[in-house]
Protein backbone atom coordinates (compact mmCIF):
# COMPACT_ATOMS: atom_id res chain seq x y z
CA UNK A 1 0.00 0.00 0.00
CA UNK A 2 1.68 2.99 -0.83
CA UNK A 3 0.55 7.13 -0.65
CA UNK A 4 0.36 9.93 -2.64
CA UNK A 5 0.28 13.80 -1.37
CA UNK A 6 -1.18 16.09 -4.48
CA UNK A 7 0.67 19.73 -4.27
CA UNK A 8 -1.73 22.42 -2.57
CA UNK A 9 -4.13 23.63 -5.60
CA UNK A 10 -3.55 27.27 -6.98
CA UNK A 11 -7.08 28.06 -5.03
CA UNK A 12 -5.94 26.54 -1.50
CA UNK A 13 -2.05 28.84 -1.70
CA UNK A 14 -4.75 31.88 -2.67
CA UNK A 15 -7.03 30.96 0.22
CA UNK A 16 -4.03 30.66 2.42
CA UNK A 17 -4.56 26.83 3.57
CA UNK A 18 -1.33 25.16 5.27
CA UNK A 19 0.34 22.48 4.57
CA UNK A 20 -0.23 19.81 7.07
CA UNK A 21 1.40 16.66 5.50
CA UNK A 22 4.72 15.80 5.16
CA UNK A 23 6.38 12.95 3.87
CA UNK A 24 9.54 11.62 6.53
CA UNK A 25 10.79 9.73 3.44
CA UNK A 26 11.38 5.16 4.50
CA UNK A 27 7.27 5.12 4.13
CA UNK A 28 6.12 7.53 6.43
CA UNK A 29 3.91 10.55 6.60
CA UNK A 30 3.60 13.38 8.80
CA UNK A 31 0.55 15.30 9.72
CA UNK A 32 0.79 17.92 11.91
CA UNK A 33 -2.06 20.41 13.04
CA UNK A 34 -4.00 21.92 15.90
CA UNK A 35 -5.04 19.04 17.68
CA UNK A 36 -3.42 16.68 15.43
CA UNK A 37 0.18 15.06 15.30
CA UNK A 38 0.35 11.70 14.27
CA UNK A 39 2.63 9.59 11.82
CA UNK A 40 2.02 6.74 9.78
CA UNK A 41 3.65 4.17 7.82
CA UNK A 42 3.19 3.00 4.11
CA UNK A 43 5.17 0.89 1.71
CA UNK A 44 5.97 3.75 -0.03
CA UNK A 45 5.37 7.30 0.27
CA UNK A 46 5.29 10.00 -2.53
CA UNK A 47 5.01 13.61 -2.10
CA UNK A 48 4.05 16.61 -3.86
CA UNK A 49 7.07 16.47 -5.92
CA UNK A 50 7.26 12.84 -7.17
CA UNK A 51 6.87 12.51 -10.80
CA UNK A 52 4.41 10.14 -12.40
CA UNK A 53 7.38 7.57 -13.27
CA UNK A 54 8.65 7.49 -9.70
CA UNK A 55 5.53 6.46 -8.88
CA UNK A 56 5.01 3.85 -11.00
CA UNK A 57 8.18 2.21 -10.56
CA UNK A 58 8.24 2.95 -6.76
CA UNK A 59 5.07 1.35 -6.20
CA UNK A 60 5.83 -1.89 -7.48
CA UNK A 61 3.57 -1.25 -10.53
CA UNK A 62 6.03 -3.13 -12.83
CA UNK A 63 6.19 -5.94 -10.56
CA UNK A 64 2.51 -6.42 -10.87
CA UNK A 65 2.06 -6.14 -14.05
CA UNK A 66 4.33 -9.49 -14.94
CA UNK A 67 2.79 -11.16 -11.88
CA UNK A 68 -0.26 -10.81 -14.11
CA UNK A 69 1.20 -12.11 -17.34
CA UNK A 70 2.51 -15.15 -14.97
CA UNK A 71 -0.92 -15.97 -14.75
CA UNK A 72 -2.21 -13.82 -11.31
CA UNK A 73 -5.05 -11.83 -10.82
CA UNK A 74 -3.70 -8.39 -10.01
CA UNK A 75 -5.19 -5.41 -9.38
CA UNK A 76 -4.54 -1.43 -8.14
CA UNK A 77 -7.05 0.87 -7.26
CA UNK A 78 -6.75 4.31 -6.11
CA UNK A 79 -8.83 5.67 -3.37
CA UNK A 80 -9.15 9.06 -1.32
CA UNK A 81 -11.16 12.13 -1.11
CA UNK A 82 -12.65 14.00 -4.40
CA UNK A 83 -10.10 15.96 -5.78
CA UNK A 84 -6.78 14.23 -4.20
CA UNK A 85 -5.67 13.01 -7.34
CA UNK A 86 -6.49 9.42 -8.05
CA UNK A 87 -7.29 9.87 -11.53
CA UNK A 88 -4.15 12.15 -12.88
CA UNK A 89 -2.36 9.27 -10.43
CA UNK A 90 -3.92 6.23 -12.63
CA UNK A 91 -4.48 8.19 -16.15
CA UNK A 92 -2.34 11.65 -16.42
CA UNK A 93 -4.15 15.06 -17.18
CA UNK A 94 -7.69 15.24 -17.56
CA UNK A 95 -7.03 17.10 -20.43
CA UNK A 96 -6.14 14.17 -23.35
CA UNK A 97 -7.42 12.71 -26.21
CA UNK A 98 -6.43 10.91 -28.80
CA UNK A 99 -6.09 13.93 -31.18
CA UNK A 100 -3.97 15.73 -28.16
CA UNK A 101 -1.90 13.14 -26.09
CA UNK A 102 -0.72 13.82 -23.20
CA UNK A 103 2.86 14.57 -22.36
CA UNK A 104 4.94 11.26 -22.05
CA UNK A 105 5.78 12.77 -18.49
CA UNK A 106 2.96 12.93 -17.38
CA UNK A 107 0.98 9.69 -17.83
CA UNK A 108 -0.33 8.13 -15.33
CA UNK A 109 -0.03 4.13 -13.77
CA UNK A 110 -2.37 2.50 -16.92
CA UNK A 111 -0.46 3.85 -19.89
CA UNK A 112 2.83 3.00 -18.27
CA UNK A 113 1.43 -0.34 -17.18
CA UNK A 114 -0.11 -1.11 -20.81
CA UNK A 115 3.71 -0.30 -22.35
CA UNK A 116 5.01 -2.20 -19.76
CA UNK A 117 2.96 -4.96 -20.28
CA UNK A 118 3.46 -5.21 -24.38
CA UNK A 119 7.28 -4.55 -23.91
CA UNK A 120 7.38 -7.94 -21.01
CA UNK A 121 5.69 -9.92 -23.94
CA UNK A 122 7.85 -9.27 -26.56
CA UNK A 123 11.06 -9.84 -24.32
CA UNK A 124 9.47 -13.26 -23.01
CA UNK A 125 8.86 -14.18 -26.00
CA UNK A 126 5.34 -15.04 -25.41
CA UNK A 127 2.15 -15.23 -27.18
CA UNK A 128 0.30 -13.51 -25.83
CA UNK A 129 -4.02 -12.43 -26.27
CA UNK A 130 -4.88 -9.25 -24.78
CA UNK A 131 -8.54 -7.85 -24.22
CA UNK A 132 -9.94 -5.15 -21.92
CA UNK A 133 -13.47 -4.61 -21.09
CA UNK A 134 -14.39 -1.13 -19.17
CA UNK A 135 -17.01 -0.50 -16.75
CA UNK A 136 -18.48 1.75 -14.34
CA UNK A 137 -20.60 1.71 -11.39
CA UNK A 138 -23.38 4.61 -11.59
CA UNK A 139 -25.99 5.09 -9.18
CA UNK A 140 -25.45 1.25 -8.06
CA UNK A 141 -25.96 0.51 -11.72
CA UNK A 142 -23.08 -1.37 -13.76
CA UNK A 143 -22.66 0.21 -17.03
CA UNK A 144 -20.46 -0.76 -20.19
CA UNK A 145 -18.08 2.09 -21.25
CA UNK A 146 -16.76 0.39 -24.51
CA UNK A 147 -20.33 -0.57 -26.00
CA UNK A 148 -21.77 1.92 -28.30
CA UNK A 149 -24.64 3.42 -28.31
CA UNK A 150 -26.77 5.57 -25.09
CA UNK A 151 -25.64 3.56 -21.35
CA UNK A 152 -27.53 0.90 -20.29
CA UNK A 153 -27.68 -1.08 -16.92
CA UNK A 154 -26.03 -4.47 -16.85
CA UNK A 155 -26.68 -7.40 -14.43
CA UNK A 156 -24.55 -8.10 -12.16
CA UNK A 157 -24.43 -12.18 -12.10
CA UNK A 158 -22.47 -15.21 -9.62
CA UNK A 159 -21.44 -18.29 -9.91
CA UNK A 160 -19.30 -21.13 -8.67
CA UNK A 161 -16.76 -20.90 -11.20
CA UNK A 162 -16.35 -17.46 -11.77
CA UNK A 163 -17.50 -15.50 -9.02
CA UNK A 164 -19.07 -12.73 -9.39
CA UNK A 165 -19.61 -10.80 -12.84
CA UNK A 166 -21.11 -8.77 -15.56
CA UNK A 167 -23.35 -10.62 -17.67
CA UNK A 168 -23.30 -9.18 -21.74
CA UNK A 169 -20.31 -7.00 -20.60
CA UNK A 170 -17.90 -6.13 -24.16
CA UNK A 171 -14.86 -7.64 -24.31
CA UNK A 172 -12.28 -6.03 -27.03
CA UNK A 173 -9.09 -7.62 -28.15
CA UNK A 174 -6.01 -5.45 -28.86
CA UNK A 175 -2.38 -5.46 -30.10
CA UNK A 176 -1.01 -2.54 -30.13
CA UNK A 177 -0.05 0.31 -27.32
CA UNK A 178 -2.17 3.20 -29.76
CA UNK A 179 -5.47 0.44 -29.56
CA UNK A 180 -5.47 0.21 -25.63
CA UNK A 181 -5.12 3.61 -25.26
CA UNK A 182 -7.66 4.45 -27.65
CA UNK A 183 -9.82 2.24 -25.88
CA UNK A 184 -8.94 3.94 -22.31
CA UNK A 185 -9.93 7.61 -23.86
CA UNK A 186 -12.66 6.21 -25.43
CA UNK A 187 -14.55 4.84 -22.57
CA UNK A 188 -13.13 7.39 -19.54
CA UNK A 189 -14.76 10.23 -21.80
CA UNK A 190 -18.42 7.80 -21.68
CA UNK A 191 -17.74 8.37 -17.97
CA UNK A 192 -20.06 10.33 -15.88
CA UNK A 193 -18.60 13.52 -14.54
CA UNK A 194 -19.45 16.80 -12.81
CA UNK A 195 -18.41 20.21 -11.36
CA UNK A 196 -18.55 20.90 -7.61
CA UNK A 197 -16.85 23.32 -5.26
CA UNK A 198 -14.07 20.92 -4.68
CA UNK A 199 -13.98 19.70 -8.19
CA UNK A 200 -13.94 20.77 -11.53
CA UNK A 201 -13.77 17.16 -12.63
CA UNK A 202 -15.55 15.12 -10.14
CA UNK A 203 -15.96 11.48 -11.22
CA UNK A 204 -19.71 10.39 -10.08
CA UNK A 205 -19.04 6.71 -10.57
CA UNK A 206 -16.11 4.52 -10.28
CA UNK A 207 -14.67 2.68 -13.25
CA UNK A 208 -13.10 -0.48 -13.32
CA UNK A 209 -10.91 -1.40 -16.86
CA UNK A 210 -9.97 -4.82 -16.87
CA UNK A 211 -6.81 -6.17 -18.83
CA UNK A 212 -7.39 -9.86 -19.54
CA UNK A 213 -4.02 -11.70 -20.59
CA UNK A 214 -3.72 -15.22 -21.79
CA UNK A 215 -0.92 -16.74 -22.72
CA UNK A 216 1.52 -19.54 -23.90
CA UNK A 217 5.44 -19.75 -23.86
CA UNK A 218 6.46 -21.30 -27.23
CA UNK A 219 9.67 -22.78 -26.95
CA UNK A 220 12.53 -21.72 -29.14
CA UNK A 221 13.83 -26.04 -29.86
CA UNK A 222 10.60 -27.41 -31.16
CA UNK A 223 10.73 -31.25 -30.47
CA UNK A 224 11.69 -33.35 -34.08
CA UNK A 225 8.66 -33.36 -36.12
CA UNK A 226 6.94 -30.52 -34.89
CA UNK A 227 6.52 -26.99 -36.61
CA UNK A 228 7.71 -23.77 -35.06
CA UNK A 229 5.76 -22.73 -32.39
CA UNK A 230 3.26 -26.06 -32.26
CA UNK A 231 5.29 -27.17 -28.67
CA UNK A 232 4.09 -24.47 -25.68
CA UNK A 233 3.44 -24.71 -21.75
CA UNK A 234 -0.16 -24.72 -20.67
CA UNK A 235 -1.78 -21.49 -21.32
CA UNK A 236 -2.47 -19.07 -18.30
CA UNK A 237 -4.76 -16.78 -17.60
CA UNK A 238 -4.40 -13.47 -15.40
CA UNK A 239 -5.92 -9.97 -15.49
CA UNK A 240 -4.78 -6.84 -14.65
CA UNK A 241 -7.88 -4.77 -13.20
CA UNK A 242 -7.71 -0.51 -12.63
CA UNK A 243 -9.87 0.79 -9.62
CA UNK A 244 -10.71 4.56 -10.52
CA UNK A 245 -12.73 4.75 -6.95
CA UNK A 246 -15.25 8.20 -7.10
CA UNK A 247 -13.57 10.45 -4.30
CA UNK A 248 -15.42 10.26 -1.12
CA UNK A 249 -17.94 13.58 -0.42
CA UNK A 250 -18.99 15.70 2.03
CA UNK A 251 -22.32 17.62 1.26
CA UNK A 252 -21.35 21.11 3.12
CA UNK A 253 -17.89 21.35 1.25
CA UNK A 254 -18.73 20.38 -2.26
CA UNK A 255 -22.35 22.33 -1.94
CA UNK A 256 -23.51 19.69 -3.97
CA UNK A 257 -27.64 19.60 -4.08
CA UNK A 258 -30.11 17.71 -6.32
CA UNK A 259 -28.44 15.05 -8.90
CA UNK A 260 -25.11 15.46 -7.52
CA UNK A 261 -26.04 14.85 -3.90
CA UNK A 262 -28.36 11.40 -5.13
CA UNK A 263 -24.71 10.69 -6.34
CA UNK A 264 -22.90 11.66 -3.37
CA UNK A 265 -25.09 9.23 -1.34
CA UNK A 266 -24.31 6.36 -4.05
CA UNK A 267 -20.37 7.48 -4.13
CA UNK A 268 -20.30 7.26 -0.18
CA UNK A 269 -22.86 4.20 0.40
CA UNK A 270 -20.73 2.00 -1.47
CA UNK A 271 -17.32 3.67 0.21
CA UNK A 272 -19.17 2.57 3.52
CA UNK A 273 -19.37 -0.75 2.46
CA UNK A 274 -15.80 -1.33 1.37
CA UNK A 275 -14.66 -0.47 4.32
CA UNK A 276 -14.28 3.35 4.41
CA UNK A 277 -13.90 4.77 7.87
CA UNK A 278 -15.02 8.43 8.00
CA UNK A 279 -13.47 9.48 11.50
CA UNK A 280 -15.98 11.46 13.94
CA UNK A 281 -17.65 15.11 12.73
CA UNK A 282 -16.40 17.29 15.33
CA UNK A 283 -18.67 17.76 18.19
CA UNK A 284 -20.47 14.57 17.00
CA UNK A 285 -20.48 11.36 19.22
CA UNK A 286 -18.39 8.35 17.80
CA UNK A 287 -19.64 5.27 17.27
CA UNK A 288 -20.62 1.70 14.57
CA UNK A 289 -23.05 3.89 12.60
CA UNK A 290 -21.89 7.31 12.93
CA UNK A 291 -20.33 8.93 10.31
CA UNK A 292 -19.89 12.52 8.53
CA UNK A 293 -21.90 11.51 6.00
CA UNK A 294 -24.82 10.37 8.28
CA UNK A 295 -27.12 14.03 7.06
CA UNK A 296 -27.72 12.64 3.91
CA UNK A 297 -26.27 8.69 3.97
CA UNK A 298 -28.04 6.01 5.78
CA UNK A 299 -26.58 4.15 8.04
CA UNK A 300 -23.71 2.09 6.62
CA UNK A 301 -23.64 -2.00 6.29
CA UNK A 302 -22.73 -3.67 10.04
CA UNK A 303 -19.83 -5.03 8.52
CA UNK A 304 -17.34 -2.94 6.49
CA UNK A 305 -15.31 -5.29 4.08
CA UNK A 306 -11.72 -4.05 4.74
CA UNK A 307 -12.37 -3.84 8.35
CA UNK A 308 -13.50 -7.25 8.76
CA UNK A 309 -10.63 -8.79 5.84
CA UNK A 310 -8.02 -6.83 8.10
CA UNK A 311 -8.93 -8.96 11.29
CA UNK A 312 -7.22 -12.35 12.31
CA UNK A 313 -8.94 -15.13 9.59
CA UNK A 314 -9.56 -17.20 13.10
CA UNK A 315 -11.89 -13.59 14.11
CA UNK A 316 -13.60 -13.22 10.94
CA UNK A 317 -17.22 -13.16 10.25
CA UNK A 318 -19.31 -13.00 7.41
CA UNK A 319 -17.86 -10.63 4.67
CA UNK A 320 -20.68 -8.66 3.02
CA UNK A 321 -19.03 -8.23 0.16
CA UNK A 322 -23.01 -8.40 -1.48
CA UNK A 323 -24.04 -5.11 0.18
CA UNK A 324 -22.80 -3.02 -3.00
CA UNK A 325 -21.87 -3.96 -6.93
CA UNK A 326 -18.35 -2.13 -6.21
CA UNK A 327 -17.51 -4.18 -3.36
CA UNK A 328 -19.16 -7.60 -5.32
CA UNK A 329 -17.02 -7.33 -7.99
CA UNK A 330 -13.77 -6.42 -5.86
CA UNK A 331 -14.29 -9.83 -3.64
CA UNK A 332 -11.74 -10.93 -5.45
CA UNK A 333 -9.03 -8.55 -5.56
CA UNK A 334 -9.64 -8.18 -1.78
CA UNK A 335 -9.98 -11.11 -0.01
CA UNK A 336 -9.53 -13.89 -2.28
CA UNK A 337 -6.59 -15.24 -4.27
CA UNK A 338 -5.57 -11.58 -6.03
CA UNK A 339 -2.44 -9.23 -5.46
CA UNK A 340 -3.85 -5.93 -5.25
CA UNK A 341 -1.79 -2.62 -4.68
CA UNK A 342 -3.20 0.56 -3.18
CA UNK A 343 -2.96 4.37 -3.52
CA UNK A 344 -4.18 5.75 -1.13
CA UNK A 345 -4.15 9.95 -2.54
CA UNK A 346 -4.48 13.12 -0.03
CA UNK A 347 -4.54 16.60 -0.15
CA UNK A 348 -2.08 18.13 2.41
CA UNK A 349 -4.38 21.58 2.46
CA UNK A 350 -5.14 21.92 6.07
CA UNK A 351 -8.80 22.40 5.32
CA UNK A 352 -9.16 18.94 4.02
CA UNK A 353 -7.49 17.93 7.14
CA UNK A 354 -10.26 15.47 8.60
CA UNK A 355 -10.62 13.37 5.01
CA UNK A 356 -6.85 13.26 5.00
CA UNK A 357 -6.78 11.44 8.44
CA UNK A 358 -9.65 9.46 7.46
CA UNK A 359 -7.74 8.45 4.07
CA UNK A 360 -4.65 7.27 6.37
CA UNK A 361 -6.87 5.44 8.90
CA UNK A 362 -8.44 3.48 6.41
CA UNK A 363 -5.07 2.85 4.54
CA UNK A 364 -3.72 1.79 7.84
CA UNK A 365 -5.75 -0.91 8.43
CA UNK A 366 -6.36 -2.14 4.59
CA UNK A 367 -2.73 -2.49 5.22
CA UNK A 368 -3.50 -5.49 6.99
CA UNK A 369 -5.81 -7.53 4.57
CA UNK A 370 -3.80 -10.37 3.30
CA UNK A 371 -4.60 -13.12 0.58
CA UNK A 372 -3.38 -16.12 -0.94
CA UNK A 373 -2.13 -15.63 -4.47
Amino acid sequence: LTVRVRPLTCTETRRGDQQVVHSLGDGAVHVSAARHDATFGFSAVFDAGASQEAVFEGSGMRQLVEMAIDGFSCTVFAFGQTGSGKTYTLMGPLAQSETQPASPALLGLMQRSFTCLLEQSRSRGSDLALSASYLEIYNEQVRDLLSPGPPCALPLRWSKTRGFYVENQLSVEFESLEAIVSLLLQGSQRRRTSAHALNRHSSRSHALLTIHIRSRTVSAHPAPGESWGASACPGKQGTLCFVDLAGSERVKETGSSGELSVEANSINRSLLALGKSWGTRHGSPAGPHRSPVTSFVAPPPAGHCISLLAKPRGKRTHIPYRDSKLTRLLARSLGGSGITLMVACISPSSRCLSETLSTLHYASRARRVTSRP
